[in-house]
């Protein structure tokens, strides 16, 4: 019998990843400050796993000036949805051979 824990994305096994990927699949995209807001960490953090994210091709960045400042906003990709999507049934899966 194979193993479900074999399914899991090891890039989205840190939960900080898993939130961000969680934000961004529900939502158009979201704004690195506001990103930071809602996970409750630190700026380095944060951009250590984007960039993380970034490198699968799990997320895009665009960025921008507003009023003169920069805005920097993620989206997640088609790629990082069928990820997380799969990631999330490996858990799925996990739970249900516990049972």
């Amino acid at each position: 019998m194979k193993n479900p824990f074999d399914n899991l994305d090891k890039v989205l096994e840190h939960r900080v990843r898993l939130q961000i990927m969680s934000v961004l699949v529900t939502n158009d995209g979201y704004e690195f400050s506001s990103l930071k807001e809602i996970l409750g960490v630190t700026d380095g953090n944060l951009a250590s796993h984007i960039k993380a994210l970034e490198r699968e091709k799990y997320i895009s960045v665009s960025k921008s000036f507003v009023d003169r400042k920069p805005n920097t906003k993620y989206k997640i990709t088609e790629r990082g949805r069928n990820a997380f999507k799969k990631h999330l049934d490996a858990l799925e899966a996990v739970v249900k051979q516990q049972k």
